[in-house]
This record gives structure tokens, sequence and C-alpha cells, in this order.
């Protein structure tokens, strides 16, 4: 399902709708980190 808060970095909804700022700036880096280090290795 499309994201209607904007929040997902996906753009499908992953419930990050319900997370408080705080919550959400945390989610947000570490699915920065995590995606970051992923998309290098993925190309190869």
């Amino acid at each position: 399902m499309p994201c209607g808060c904007g929040r997902s970095p996906t753009g499908e909804c992953i419930g990050w709708h319900a997370l408080s700022e705080e919550e959400y700036q945390e989610k947000l880096a570490q699915w920065k980190a995590d995606h970051g280090k992923s998309e290098g290795s993925e190309e190869s």
C-alpha cells in the first residue's frame, strides 16, 4: 500500500506514521545506514 504520510523511504507504507518525530528520525537514520551499505554491494 502506498505511504500516505510521506515518511516511508520506500514509498510503501511501513507503519512509520505512528512514530513520534524522535522515533521517526531514529528509524530513518538506521534505515539509511542499513541501506547505504547494501546499495554498493547490490550493483556488483
